[in-house]
């Protein structure tokens, strides 16, 4: 890998710090192949604890052994990591058990620390003690100062019995693949494609693949409240962290504490239905980008919105034809393509890199677009995968809801994906037949969310947010009995911490002091 290309990956990993999940069976951030976790889990400056003498609240029958459970934390670099033990299946509490993999920085003014905040990344997929280890990066100096950030890689992530579905070589192709087939041959391979990964997720993860649903991963994170030894969780989730925040306080009303959920996701919304608002959300911010750069001097995209769109989906189509050449080891491929030039739209701050890698592909080297996409996928330098978050994605998403289209269905879809987003459409409706091929079967039903009696549900939502559309923070903070919205006016994936200090201070004085934002406040 050259220097320049070194040098975007560093730079757009900084950026997308925070940013949660992307497109319905289509984009996520991270991806992996179940490399091994190469974390210094050895010399640190935190002394080893251990947590609860006992259950704390109420304890779900059978399951006294795991919410009484003490954790053996010990120093992984500046940090803390421990396993927590929950069952395999929580219907068969004495049968098969996995380790939830934690990781936690301590409030750095210990006088003043308010307690433990557990938190999630996104994905679904993306391995949660990364926040732990880049808490600087997610966090404000003022939230670090007073809370112990608990992370966790959920259940089929990470190091928590992570699922595995391909090879890194079969997973390479996997990315790369044509997600807009144009003919039978085509949809052939695209059907066979999505049947070998899911037939590989069943055959490589010793039955963990059909229990990764978000309903047990909830549960999982009822037992850490517990061993945490706190009554009520306090939580902060982005993006799919919003679903698997709004499904536990589904199912554990009462023990919600002070939850913050920051770039939500609208549970009612079906396959379909998700899959067009995220095709929305990804153009309105393609929009955003373009006409920032019409607005400029001598956009190298053309003169107007209408054009530079036209050249971007021009792009793809000379592409899809012809791969382009590269400096790294691989052509760019369509796929590949796709994924590098939605990446950077996560994040305002990585635009210019968006101008790079789509200045450089007109001129005939995809050299930036494949290297946006590998990090898309975690692929690394030497062509392995440093987490298993693409797979472990595909696994939950499609555990939560197995519906999808046939091939054959697809074209079908074509006019109303296209409304939704003229450049991106038919890679979102292609996204519909994601989940054919899978052989599991979720153990629990996804739950109606309303969370009556729950305290108060932050609900933070981004006006031009491509990944969760404001309109489903909407939504979510009039479903939930007790949701409170904060709206963020910018461009983006997320809210907290994207330098709005209105957003940070009503985020930080909920989750510090208690004091509830009113709702519908605009920042």
């Amino acid at each position: 890998m050259n220097k320049q290309v070194v040098w975007v990956v560093a730079v757009i990993a900084v950026l997308v710090l925070g940013v949660g999940s992307g497109l319905t069976a289509a984009l996520l951030v991270g991806g992996d192949d179940g490399g091994d976790d190469d974390r210094d889990r050895g010399a640190t400056s935190a002394p080893p604890a251990t947590s609860s003498q006992g259950p704390v609240g109420a304890v779900p029958a059978g399951l006294e052994e795991f919410y009484g459970q003490q954790l053996a934390w010990e120093g992984c670099g500046a940090n803390q990591c421990a396993t927590l033990t929950v069952p395999l299946a929580y219907a068969e509490p004495g049968g098969e058990t996995i380790g939830i993999a934690l990781e936690r920085t301590l409030a750095r003014d210990p006088d003043n620390r308010v307690g433990s905040l557990v938190v999630n990344p996104g994905g679904p997929g993306a391995p949660g003690t990364t926040m732990a280890e880049n808490a600087d990066g997610y966090f404000t100096s003022t939230l670090l100062d007073r809370v112990d950030v608990v992370a966790f890689d959920p259940r089929g992530t990470g190091d928590s019995a992570p699922v595995d579905c391909l090879s890194d070589a079969d997973l390479d192709a996997f990315v790369a693949q044509d997600p807009t087939p144009d003919d039978a041959g085509e949809r052939q391979e695209f059907v066979a494609s999505e049947e070998e990964f899911f037939a590989g997720c069943v055959a490589g993860s010793d039955g963990v693949a059909a229990h990764v649903s978000t309903v047990e991963a909830a549960r999982d994170m009822d037992v850490l409240r517990s061993v945490l030894g706190e009554e009520q969780l306090s939580y902060l989730g982005f993006s799919y962290g919003t679903t698997l925040g709004s499904t536990y306080a589904e199912l554990f009303p009462e023990n919600v504490g002070r939850f913050v959920l920051d770039g939500a996701t609208d549970p009612t919304l079906d396959f379909r239905d998700n899959a067009l608002s995220q095709a929305a959300g990804f153009q309105t911010a393609l929009d955003a980008y373009v006409d920032d750069c019409v607005a400029g001097d001598d956009c190298f995209l053309g003169a107007s919105r209408e054009e530079a769109l036209a050249t971007i989906s021009d792009l793809f189509a000379s592409v899809e034809e012809s791969p382009l050449p590269t400096d790294l080891d691989r052509d760019l491929q369509i796929g590949n393509a796709f994924y590098g030039v939605a990446y950077p739209l996560y994040s305002r701050e990585s635009w210019f890199l968006l101008d790079d890698g789509l200045q450089e592909a007109l001129d005939g080297n995809g050299t930036t677009l494949l290297a946006l996409s590998d990090l898309y996928g975690s692929r690394n330098a030497s062509g392995g995968y440093d987490d298993n978050s693409l797979e472990a994605f595909y696994a939950i998403n499609c555990l939560d809801d197995p519906t999808s289209a046939s091939a054959e269905e697809v074209p079908a879809e074509y006019p109303a994906f296209d409304q939704a987003s003229p450049t991106f459409g038919r890679f979102f409706a292609w996204g519909l037949a994601g989940c054919v091929g899978i052989q599991d079967e979720a153990a629990e039903p996804t739950p109606t969310i309303r969370a009556a009696g729950a305290a108060p549900i932050v609900v933070v939502g981004t006006t031009r947010d491509p990944a969760t559309p404001y309109e489903e923070a909407v939504a979510l903070a009039e479903q939930l009995e007790s949701g409170v919205l904060l709206t963020r006016d910018g461009d983006g994936h997320t809210g907290y911490n994207k330098g709005n200090s209105c957003i940070d201070d009503a985020v930080e004085g909920y989750l510090l002091d208690g004091d509830v934002p009113a709702d519908d406040t605009r920042c």
